[in-house]
């Protein structure tokens, strides 16, 4: 961490009018495609289980689909503990950022039920097996890596754009199999699109304010990791969506940070902070071998 001599105002009132006017644009972008969770099921495919209790047999999603979507639902069920993080992490911040934090929070509220409900009325999950999968999960908690609002706003931007790409590519991958599932897959990833959008624009922003905030991006893109690793099985689970499910390191390379690192122009930044050329550079390196890793997985066939 840099000393206290080093911190930069991530709250700098300066940026406050370009924040607000990002949060506007998001209000308006959400207001367009406002949702509810219940015209993604179909319900008419509902049956008592009292009546007709759930089998194996039951379950027609392939295996890594099915383990996709749970994945996705183990994940979303943190909310409480990132709204905690955030809510914390931006104490006595911008308005703006904070009124953009219950904005989202209130967005992405639907996606846990929304996938859950999916699962459950098509008899894809087993609702004892999955309802114990879920406490479990939720009684764990959630306490990510990063404590600075910096390295929180881009490890969101990072986590966001993160989910949208793999609920665009879980929803390619399940379009042969269930057309309703893909359907709510992306309708979900257009949230995570305009969640990816402010924060990786707020980023840029910072970064237009001073160059020195690369420091932080660093710190985020080269210790990011999802926040649903600490779950049951997780790399197991990693594993099997990246060979079966259309998502994995190399859609992340490729998807994700490679992305960011364009977005945000990391070569050509050119901060005045000898600590903050440091990190740069190590990202800059950093690439290099996340790149090639990237390149030896595709050869091999891997997502």
């Amino acid at each position: 961490m840099p000393t206290e001599n080093y911190r930069l105002n991530v709250f700098d009132p300066k940026l406050e009018p370009y924040l607000t006017e990002l949060y506007r644009q998001h209000r308006e972008r959400a207001a367009n495609i406002d949702w509810s969770y219940h015209e993604f099921i179909p319900w008419e495919k509902g049956r008592s289980f009292k009546e007709e209790p759930w089998t194996i047999e039951q379950r027609k999603l392939p295996l890594a689909i099915y383990t996709a979507v749970e994945t996705s639902l183990l994940t979303e069920v943190n909310l409480p503990f990132f709204y905690h993080h955030l809510a914390v992490t931006f104490k006595g911040s911008l308005k703006v950022l904070q009124d953009f934090v219950h904005t989202w929070v209130s967005e992405e509220d639907q996606h846990s039920s929304l996938l859950e409900t999916y699962l459950i009325i098509t008899r894809n999950a087993d609702p004892h097996e999955l309802n114990a999968l879920r406490k479990s999960v939720v009684e764990a908690g959630y306490v990510p890596d990063f404590d600075t609002a910096m390295e929180t706003m881009v490890y969101t931007a990072i986590q966001e754009l993160a989910t949208m790409v793999f609920y665009n590519n879980v929803a390619k991958a399940a379009g042969p199999y269930d057309k309703d599932l893909s359907k709510l897959l992306r309708r979900i990833a257009k949230d995570e699109t305009l969640h990816y959008a402010f924060y990786r624009d707020a980023v840029k922003g910072y970064l237009g304010v001073d160059e020195n905030f690369v420091y932080y991006i660093h710190q985020a893109m080269t210790n990011f990791a999802m926040p649903g690793k600490a779950m049951p099985m997780f790399k197991d689970r990693m594993d099997m969506i990246s060979k079966e499910a259309n998502y994995g390191p190399v859609s992340y390379f490729n998807q994700v940070f490679d992305h960011l690192y364009q977005v945000w122009g990391i070569e050509r930044l050119r901060p005045s902070r000898s600590e903050a050329e440091a990190a740069r550079l190590d990202l800059v390196e950093y690439r290099i071998k996340l790149k090639r890793i990237s390149e030896r997985l595709a050869a091999k066939g891997i997502s």
